[in-house]
């Protein structure tokens, strides 16, 4: 994936050092448009989230437990 603005880079340095990530780091490592996130995040159908002040931010745990949960086909047990 093209990373012109250097989110994927931001999204590793916040994993390595971070556990947190913000919507469009989220968004990126989802393979999702920022809002598209922001509007699953207001129905409820998106990864856990935390509000920190007024900012949301998705623990990679959790990202990765949502995407797991979402697996289709193939031999994943």
């Amino acid at each position: 994936m093209n990373d012109p603005d250097g989110t994927a880079a931001r999204a590793q340095q916040a994993r390595d050092t971070c556990p947190f990530l913000t919507t469009k780091q989220a968004a990126f490592h989802l393979g999702l448009a920022p809002s598209s996130l922001k509007d699953m995040r207001s129905e409820g159908r998106g990864p856990v989230c935390r509000l920190h002040g007024r900012a949301y931010y998705y623990h990679i745990d959790d990202i990765e437990a949502w995407s797991n949960a979402r697996k289709k086909g193939g031999d994943h047990g």
